[in-house]
């Protein structure tokens, strides 16, 4: 069975623009941050030891807020336009950046 984009994701009209790590993305609305990760490294990301529900907290990352940064899971988090991502956990982080 071979799996298609719009089974992946909730369903959107336009990309948000967000920042990782210091460096800009263009992300799909409606979706929580764990599927934007996964829309910018479908198959690496998809291979991740996520639970997608909450559990394990591998996904976990550090949004930038007014008040500081805060960890969050990015399996439970949706996204918003201006979205500032600090920090990656070693699980996200290996889907999006490494080779």
């Amino acid at each position: 069975m071979e799996l298609k984009f719009e089974d992946i994701f909730e369903p959107f009209e336009r990309l948000l623009r967000i920042e990782i790590c210091g460096k800009e993305f263009f992300v799909p609305e409606n979706n929580y941050l764990l599927r934007c990760f996964q829309y910018l490294s479908l198959e690496k990301v998809s291979m991740g030891e996520f639970c997608w529900n909450g559990s394990c907290a591998n996904c976990q990352v550090w949004l930038v807020t007014e008040s500081g940064e805060k960890p969050i899971l990015s399996c439970r988090t949706k996204v918003e336009e201006g979205m500032r991502v600090s920090k990656l956990s070693k699980q996200i982080a290996s889907g999006l950046f490494e080779e």
